[in-house]
């Protein structure tokens, strides 16, 4: 179990105020000119020491990503830092506890972060629902204008950085990243083809890194504990803490940090009270989000909550957005639910998931009744097959591999609805 002083959201639930005097009493914006005076290359050497890897799902390594940014331009270019604060997959909630709670982390963190990768500014795009949160980041980036910690001199560093808050639509294609730099234009937010890469040419054509909320907030502490400190939780390939959300039926639903490679069972059991009913009555677990496929019960139950156990059983860490779903629940259906968000969000631009995302949730929802032949459970994974890896983004992998999940695990499910159905009809022909 982490301990409380291995913490770096000690104000996760809100029971301290979030404004500046009382974040800076918890240790942040705590000599933040000392940690930019190590330098940009130091900075990113440590990061990448602390073995950090993307919080907003993908898990790629960040001291590397950042080390893709120009280290000086030969054209006059200014980098930008975007931070991914959209938040859409379903499941997930904890980049919203970090604004509404601790944002003076996040708001530090664009600062080192960005002078690290030799940004000009941070443009937080925030999801257009999170209405009270973005109340509370204008708010704190505000005070950290008013106190001299942001703009020109930044916390007196010598270096000049700005901060703005964009405040998005509430489309899930956004938080695609060059998506999410599209509608940062005021343009239609649709993925881009890469190459170029963002690291290249971002937002307005300038180089560009995008991170997650988390990823970003957690960088000062890092910074002042030590790369060994952070890098001692969690598995090799797998380090830090992580913010966890637990919902579903369990008995306490929450957002927590927990060391990374920590026991499904474990989290569970310590942090929301166990499965609803007792373990003998689980059926499966969404992992990460709605995006990752479905892990069965006595597959998950002592896998270590990372990226790579999850990988191992076919699924994802995602965002750690863990869905637990007991015995009671319509499996077919929820996977049908989900089918219908994603083509719901599918922002039409590629022909595999324009089309397929509909045509995977019309057959779903014949799934669900039952009223399909058994072929068709075949056919509707191949389709996914031809989904799965063949769009701009991954949006299409998103639609397909929770229905390749349930597929993989729940055929026999699907095909008992099948033959009830078949069942019924013959007798209604006899009567």
């Amino acid at each position: 179990m982490l301990d409380d002083r291995d913490r770096i959201f000690t104000n996760l639930y809100g029971f301290q105020d979030w404004r500046l005097a009382a974040a800076q009493a918890r240790g942040d914006w705590d000599d933040t000119r000392a940690l930019i005076g190590r330098g940009q290359d130091a900075i990113i050497d440590e990061i990448k020491a602390s073995g950090l890897r993307g919080r907003g799902g993908a898990g790629f390594p960040t001291g590397m990503k950042w080390s893709f940014m120009p280290k000086e331009s030969k054209d006059g270019r200014p980098s930008f830092l975007v931070i991914n604060a959209d938040e859409s997959e379903p499941g997930s909630c904890k980049d919203r506890e970090i604004i509404r709670h601790d944002p003076h982390k996040l708001i530090e963190g664009a600062l080192v972060a960005g002078f690290a990768m030799r940004a000009r500014a941070a443009y937080i795009y925030i999801r257009g629902e999170y209405i009270r949160e973005a109340e509370v980041l204008f708010a704190a980036v505000a005070e950290a204008y008013d106190a001299g910690l942001l703009g020109r001199n930044a916390a007196g560093s010598g270096y000049d950085f700005d901060v703005f808050v964009h405040r998005g639509a509430g489309a899930y294609i956004c938080g695609e990243e060059t998506a999410m730099i599209e509608s940062l234009e005021g343009k239609k937010g649709q993925p881009r083809l890469k190459p170029p890469f963002p690291a290249g040419a971002g937002l307005y054509g300038c180089p560009t890194t995008v991170n997650n909320v988390e990823s970003i907030a957690v960088v000062p502490t890092i910074l002042r504990r030590g790369a060994a400190w952070f890098a001692s939780f969690g598995r090799d390939g797998n380090k830090g803490t992580k913010l966890f959300q637990i919902s579903g039926h369990v008995d306490k639903p929450c957002v927590v940090e927990e060391a990374m490679s920590i026991p499904f069972r474990e989290l569970i059991e310590r942090h929301a009270g166990g499965v609803r009913g007792g373990w003998d009555n689980l059926l499966a677990v969404i992992p990460g989000g709605s995006s990752v496929p479905l892990v069965p019960a006595a597959e998950i139950m002592d896998c270590p909550m990372d990226f790579d156990g999850l990988k191992a059983l076919g699924s994802g860490l995602g965002t750690a957005a863990v869905i637990v779903m007991d015995k009671s629940t319509d499996i077919v259906r929820a996977i049908a639910r989900i089918s219908y968000f994603y083509k719901h969000e599918s922002c039409g631009q590629c022909t595999p998931c324009r089309e397929g995302t509909g045509w995977m949730w019309r057959v779903m929802e014949r799934l669900r009744a039952g009223d399909a032949a058994p072929a068709e459970i075949d056919m509707l994974f191949e389709v996914t097959k031809q989904v799965e890896g063949h769009t701009i983004c991954a949006l299409g992998d998103a639609a397909a591999w929770p229905i390749q999940g349930l597929i993989r695990h729940f055929r026999p499910e699907l095909e008992r609805r099948i033959a009830e159905r078949e069942a019924g009809e013959v007798r209604e022909a006899a009567e």
